[in-house]
């Protein structure tokens, strides 16, 4: 289909640090027709200091007595599993993709190969990062959660080697990015998530936009799409129950599943932009269109008038728009009572 939407369901860290849960969810992501499963690549210690506190939500879901870091610690695979996911992925015949939270994990996902960078919304404004990512040369998926349109620019120019104030060495252009609207709170309130904000992003920088949900449900994601969406991630779990921080904002593999058919559903409903007669529709012209016809019986010579025609259905006769071209014209010849007028 031209101009598919890409899914891709976000299994992140609801492996909870399980290879084989890991490998149950790729399959169940296959299963929901997804395009990508990805998951969230990360050396903790490389990216969450021994001081740094937990998010308001990862509190609620895991508890304060563990910190940030001995949290992700506990729910990260180690960096050898990925080349498993990524054989797995590609025997089940779903999309391998993983965001990397340092800069050894970027190194490691390059090395694997996969067809797009993931840029998660805390690096957007991370220099030594995006310059990282830039290098690569793959092409890049950013989410823009807690971001302004100017951190936005900032980091679109740094992507692709256009920034003056922060000079870097890319082989990428706009072409090769799409921008993720985003909120990061889990679960967004629905009255935060602000979906006209992808129009505000695509047109402050001019690439493409998706959108990245963490709302509970599927609705959200669904009418992203209809507003012009070019990619939808969103976050799954086998069970929202199992414990973690993201488990809670994430769909179960039903709701993944119904939420992908919607989706296909409305790329199909957006059509090409243009108002045309559909083919389903054409054969409906005649049944619920009018003609000119017989408001009662009609000498041949007699004048037609207002008083003798009128419009009824069906619709294959004279159009009712003609109606100014009829009246005061002579009738060719008999006309019984709801019989089509012809000149």
């Amino acid at each position: 289909m031209e101009n598919k939407v890409i899914i891709i369901a976000e299994a992140g860290v609801n492996h909870n640090g399980c290879i084989e849960r890991a490998r149950q969810m790729v399959k169940a992501a296959k299963e929901a027709g997804v395009d990508y499963v990805k998951f969230q690549t990360a050396v903790p210690e490389l990216v969450i200091s021994s001081i740094a506190p937990k998010a308001e939500y990862q509190k609620q879901t895991t508890g304060e007595e563990q910190s940030q870091l001995e949290m992700c610690k506990a729910i990260h695979l180690p960096l050898s599993d990925y080349a498993e996911l990524k054989a797995l992925c590609e025997a089940e015949g779903v999309g391998f993709m993983s965001t990397p939270f340092d800069l050894v994990s970027i190194d490691l996902l390059c090395e694997l190969g996969q067809d797009w960078m993931k840029v998660p919304s805390g690096e957007i404004t991370n220099l030594p990062y995006l310059r990282k990512i830039a290098a690569a040369g793959i092409p890049v998926i950013l989410s823009t959660g807690m971001s302004t349109i100017d951190e936005i620019i900032d980091a679109v120019e740094i992507l692709t080697g256009q920034s003056k104030k922060y000079p870097t060495e890319s082989k990428l252009t706009k072409e090769d990015i799409i921008l993720l609207h985003c909120n990061t709170e889990y679960p967004t309130p629905f009255c935060d998530v602000n979906l006209s904000a992808m129009r505000a992003i695509q047109e402050a920088t001019g690439i493409r936009v998706g959108y990245s949900d963490h709302t509970v449900g599927i609705e959200v994601p669904i009418a992203a799409v209809a507003q012009g969406a070019c990619v939808i991630e969103k976050h799954f779990t086998l069970d929202r129950n199992l414990p973690g921080p993201d488990h809670k904002a994430s769909l179960e593999p039903s709701d993944l599943t119904a939420m992908v058919k919607a989706i296909r559903n409305i790329e199909q409903a957006l059509g090409n932009g243009r108002k045309e007669v559909s083919q389903s529709e054409r054969k409906n012209i005649p049944i619920a269109r009018k003609s000119i016809v017989a408001a009662r019986t009609i000498r041949k010579g007699e004048t037609l008038t207002e008083d003798n025609i009128t419009v009824k259905r069906p619709g294959d006769g004279i159009s009712p728009m003609m109606w100014d071209s009829v009246i005061g014209t002579t009738a060719t010849k008999d006309f019984d009572y709801d019989q089509l007028i012809e000149l």
